[in-house]
């Protein structure tokens, strides 16, 4: 069984399940994606608590299953998002590869885009 298609499954039948028993089938892909965006912002603030961004007080300590949590919770709503924009596990994969490969040749500075490259001497 392929991992991320069994995600993907896995998703599609909790936000059908979600929509059906919230009375939120219907809504426009445009502002289901706006209200799964709104969601994982709320998701990077309760991981960025989990990670002590805030300099200005006591750290806790690290709690690796709640950061677990957080990153599955992220990728809930990617999975939703990915879904409502009719992408599916392999559409996914082969988006991120040309993206990654992109990514690689922007750092090498051989993309077309500028000013990702690193200078020959470490500095920016």
């Amino acid at each position: 069984m392929d991992k991320l298609e069994e995600i993907f499954r896995l998703q599609e039948g909790f936000q059908q399940k979600i929509k059906r028993e919230r009375s939120l089938e219907g809504i426009p892909m445009e502002k289901w994606l706006q209200m799964q965006t709104l969601a994982m912002v709320s998701e990077l603030a309760e991981l960025l608590e989990e990670v002590n961004f805030k300099w200005w007080k006591n750290p806790h300590e690290l709690n690796d299953e709640h950061i677990r949590e957080e990153l599955c919770d992220l990728l809930h709503f990617l999975v939703g998002m990915c879904l409502e924009a009719a992408m599916n596990a392999d559409d996914l994969f082969n988006v991120y590869l040309g993206k990654n490969k992109e990514n690689f040749l922007r750092q090498d500075g051989l993309s077309e885009k500028k000013g990702y490259e690193v200078a020959q001497d470490g500095k920016q």
